[in-house]
């Protein structure tokens, strides 16, 4: 189930938090909850990607990039992940949730999640996502200069032009 209580206190703490300029690192402090386990028991490797969304999203909120998104009837989508699990995040622990908004190819965005516990990163996710309009994927450049964000253009890490690349090479149907 999606975590929609928790979806509502990040939107809720980025209205009142501290705004942030897009290309910033956010930070989600967080609890594991009986809901985030697995089997095993710690926090399940699906649920990660899940609460990294309310990464993205708190970032959206305190950048202004949520209004821009609204206002326009646009919405978030994803596109891609590469996941890198390290350690487990035990039931009823805390840990950071940090996000950093990396480049954008002119059409994908691509941002770095980590989940970190005691210091130690216990997860890391190289994630693409982009903004849809009505008639398809928003050039980033757009969303960008809409947020008045159009001067920001890092250039992307080599591990990511690599990765980016490597995605190519598969075929989907």
């Amino acid at each position: 189930m999606y975590p929609y209580f928790r979806l509502a206190k990040v939107i809720a703490c980025g209205l009142i938090g501290k705004p942030r300029t897009f290309g910033d690192t956010g930070t989600v402090k967080m609890l594991v909850w009986p809901a985030d386990i697995d089997f095993y028991p710690e926090m399940n490797n699906g649920r990660h990607l899940t609460l990294m969304d309310l990464g993205r999203i708190d970032l959206a909120v305190r950048t202004g990039l949520f209004k821009v998104v609204r206002r326009n009837g646009w919405a978030f989508v994803a596109a891609g992940a590469s996941v890198r699990y390290r350690h487990p995040i035990r039931p009823l622990k805390s840990f950071e949730l940090h996000t950093t908004p990396l480049g954008h190819d002119g059409r994908w965005i691509y941002f770095h999640h980590e989940t970190l516990q005691g210091g130690k990163t216990c997860s890391s996710v190289l994630f693409r996502g982009g903004i849809r309009g009505k008639n398809g994927l928003v050039p980033a450049s757009e969303v960008l200069r809409q947020l008045g964000r159009a001067d920001w253009n890092p250039e992307l890490p080599g591990w990511v032009v690599h990765w980016i690349a490597a995605d190519k090479t598969r075929e989907l149907p």
